[in-house]
């Protein structure tokens, strides 16, 4: 088997890279794309035609070298975000919340950007049917929701 993976290494690092890129479809860690680099880097590297030992040695260096340099910077740049871009639930917070049943701390419902949210009161009030409340969190697919001042 080894014997074969040697012969076969372009065949062996590109199954490798295949795998490990569909890894990080699935995790979006970053983490195995860096990996997936690496091995790119070794098939190119028996591609130009040289030995196993530094193809292996080419995708541990160009793996630590993208884990430790570049993925940093990536994870920046995916955290960082302008207020005006805000997804999913982010973008709900702040906004009007149209009371649809008595909504208390322990039960309610609420209309929020066109759809229905399970919606809890933060605090001892009660917001009755037609009120408008104004979301400060989301918790699972619950709203917690205060009354809106005018």
């Amino acid at each position: 088997m080894l014997e074969w993976i040697v012969a076969n290494s372009w065949a062996f690092w590109l199954s490798i890279f295949l795998i490990l890129a569909v890894i990080e479809v699935m995790s979006l860690d970053l983490y195995f794309i860096m990996l997936a680099t690496g091995a790119l880097g070794a098939v190119f590297v028996d591609l130009a035609g040289g030995p196993f030992w530094l193809q292996t040695l080419v995708f541990c260096v160009l793996s630590a070298v993208t884990i430790l340099f570049i993925r940093p910077i990536a994870m920046r740049h995916l955290r960082r975000s302008p207020a005006d871009q805000l997804t999913n639930v982010d973008r709900l917070i702040g906004q009007d919340a149209l009371v649809l049943e008595p909504t208390s701390r322990l039960s309610g419902r609420a209309k929020i950007g066109g759809e229905t949210w399970t919606a809890r009161v933060e605090g001892d009030s009660t917001l009755e049917p037609g009120a408008y409340g104004r979301v400060i969190r989301i918790d699972g697919a619950t709203a917690y929701i205060v009354e809106r001042r005018a």
